[in-house]
């Protein structure tokens, strides 16, 4: 196993929540006026997206990263009173990604399954690594693979429905990733495989309902965010 150290967006989030405690803290016992510094939030946001950009594999992190990073730049332009920004001027952006998912999808056929306004399908695959994207949308999909080694399940204001009770792991473990957004996905594993939980709920709550098995012989490592939104784990498959 690989236990290098590497800076992922995880950590740089935890560094991120560990300086605005020192901020109130020092606050609180008046040595400092935290809200003079936290006018410039926006470069926290700055930050963020970059090591979210730069430290991502897969396209849909990379892309929430950046979008991340654009924002954190408009509105730290607004607070040095160079540009007039508010919010709502942001609409435009979905046009940009509207367009971006679609010609991304018609460039990469047999890559990343779901889209913006995805319909919910219901398919069997058997890849081995699943990419699934969803965005103001729904997707339902089964996975037989008698070699899962994980992936990662992204839903923005959507939900993803993930059946993974048809598949078999040759490794001892897998990782999903998963990114949960004003959204939910809910997860079905076989009863065999050990969960662990290792994702970070923010103002939203990963539940795991799986059962533990008598024998921990295959693990799944559910990693990632449920921002506003929640992930659920369970051994019993979705209904046909």
């Amino acid at each position: 196993m690989d236990n290098r150290f590497r800076f992922s967006p995880q950590f740089i989030l935890g560094i991120i929540v560990i300086f605005v405690g020192v901020m109130f803290t020092l606050d609180n016992l008046d040595v400092l006026e935290a809200r003079e510094y936290f006018r410039y939030w926006p470069v926290l946001l700055i930050i963020y997206g970059v090591f979210k950009m730069t430290g991502s594999e897969a396209t849909p992190g990379r892309a929430w990263g950046l979008v991340l990073t654009l924002i954190g730049v408009l509105f730290l332009l607004e607070k040095l009173y160079i540009i007039d920004f508010r919010v709502w001027d942001l609409w435009p952006m979905f046009l940009i990604l509207l367009g971006g998912s679609m010609m991304w999808r018609t460039i990469n056929r047999n890559q990343p399954r779901g889209g913006i306004f995805t319909a919910t399908v219901d398919k069997l695959d058997t890849d081995s690594e699943i990419r699934d994207f969803v965005m103001m949308g729904g997707l339902t999909r089964s996975n037989s693979s008698t070699d899962f080694r994980g992936g990662e399940a992204t839903a923005i204001m959507g939900g993803v429905e993930l059946d993974l009770t048809g598949a078999t792991m040759k490794g001892k473990e897998a990782v999903l990733e998963i990114f949960a957004f004003w959204g939910g996905i809910d997860l079905r594993v076989p009863e065999n495989w050990t969960v662990s939980v290792q994702a970070m709920p923010i103002m939203g709550g990963v539940e795991d309902n799986t059962r533990p098995p008598k024998e921990e012989d295959k693990r799944l490592i559910i990693k990632g965010y449920a921002i506003m939104g929640g992930a659920e784990i369970s051994n019993k498959p979705l209904k046909k």
